[in-house]
């Protein structure tokens, strides 16, 4: 066992470095700016599963998921592909017509091995990308050359989570708790039509990647109410990062740019002996992080109390089934809806992060390829949304309208051995 474990690791060390070269350049916008799942199965059932257990990875939804389980390596990749933009019409800090960002496919890996304890508990280790976001306007548009003017804009944010979870079962109820470590890159470019608003214009935009660290925790259970229905509760804290001090005058506080808060709470129902239908609710608190919630109009940017990309809390809904069409063959398909975090009257802001997208339709499955290994596969369809506001600029509104875009499809690849 010491061996499936050295070998795991490895394995994880590989995915791990992946991860830390890769995921700065992840665009996760799909509830706000968190994932919709980590893993293929997740993502093929819409992101639900708080109560309902299948692999390695579900410990990322619900640290009591795996209690059950047994000694599991999982890891995939995701192909996603993000298209954001917007419509100006009658704007003059921002360039008129259709303008797209760059930059639209991105690989994000993901990774989790679970091992069954000799007392029989469960220990768990993940690697995955919690959330980000990324834009890239070019140079060279009609008007003033750019989006706001200052050269090639956008942002690039990403964030990694590293966790150690410890899952237990006792009768009915299966527990879980996960020590997690969180990394955050972020990079601002072509934001200097805001230095008259910053409190630190040198610290505002084209300083390159900073990275910040936090700690924070997540924790879970699920309850068997009968043979058929099961409960699943999980949370994680508000996680209280490093401040990113090279974007001083870019967030709120000097740089502050905590991850929020998020709970999630759902059924798992085994309809009959090969279908199982799962129903999630989460929300995210992104009010609770200035530089992410507050108003626009909050004060100066850098300053404490001042100026956010004016996103409000976000509430989703995960349907999922999971059909066992053979004892080799696993089907599954979701619907996800998130409500939309950019009100109209902040969307000259958000340009650079349009995470606006609402209708998750979801679709992949299982195959069993032999007595260990598994190749799970899902498909992700995210139809287009827009939000219109006016434009405005530091000193007011122009007169002209905004209308961002954002549509997305992804497809993901996995591989699960049991051991």
């Amino acid at each position: 066992m010491t061996r499936t474990i050295q070998s795991g690791l490895r394995a994880g060390a590989a995915v791990l470095c992946l991860a830390l070269g890769g995921l700065p350049d992840a665009a996760l916008a799909t509830e706000g700016y968190f994932a919709l799942g980590f893993g293929p199965v997740q993502r093929a059932q819409g992101g639900a599963g708080v109560a309902h257990a299948f692999d390695a990875m579900s410990a990322t939804v619900n640290p009591a998921a795996v209690a059950g389980l047994g000694t599991e390596l999982s890891m995939g990749v995701e192909v996603f592909a993000p298209r954001r933009g917007y419509e100006g019409t009658a704007t003059g800090f921002v360039p008129s017509g259709n303008v797209q960002s760059g930059r639209d496919l991105f690989l994000i890996p993901n990774f989790a091995l679970n091992h069954r304890l000799d007392g029989g508990a469960v220990l768990n280790f993940a690697a995955y990308g919690n959330g980000g976001m990324n834009t890239s306007y070019p140079a060279g548009l009609a008007g003033c050359g750019s989006v706001y003017c200052g050269g090639p804009a956008g942002v690039d944010l990403s964030q990694l989570f590293l966790s150690a979870t410890y899952a237990r079962q006792d009768g009915n109820l299966s527990w879980g708790i996960a020590p997690t470590l969180a990394v955050q890159r972020f990079e601002a470019r072509g934001l200097g039509a805001f230095a008259g608003i910053s409190t630190n214009p040198a610290a505002l935009t084209d300083r390159g990647h900073d990275t910040s660290y936090g700690f924070g925790l997540r924790a879970g259970l699920q309850y068997k109410l009968s043979d058929q229905l099961t409960f699943g509760l999980s949370g994680q804290t508000k996680i209280g990062m490093s401040k990113f001090k090279t974007y001083a005058g870019l967030f709120e506080n000097g740089g502050d740019f905590d991850i929020p808060a998020t709970v999630t709470a759902g059924l798992a129902w085994k309809a009959t002996q090969d279908l199982t239908v799962m129903l999630d609710y989460q929300k995210i608190w992104y009010s609770d992080v200035g530089a992410i919630g507050n108003a626009n109009s909050a004060g100066p940017l850098g300053a404490k109390g001042g100026a956010g990309f004016g996103w409000d809390d976000v509430n989703v809904v995960h349907l999922g089934a999971e059909w066992r069409s053979s004892p080799e063959m696993i089907w599954r398909a979701g619907y996800a809806h998130a409500s939309n975090p950019v009100g109209p009257e902040d969307v000259t802001l958000n340009i650079i992060a349009p995470g606006i997208v609402q209708d998750h339709f979801t679709f992949g499955g299982s195959r069993q390829l032999n007595d260990r290994d598994r190749l799970d596969f899902s498909v992700v369809y995210v139809p287009r949304n827009t939000v219109t506001g006016p434009e405005m600029t530091p000193l007011g509104p122009t007169g002209g309208s905004v209308k961002l875009k954002m549509n997305q499809v992804s497809v993901s690849i996995g591989w699960s051995r049991k051991f």
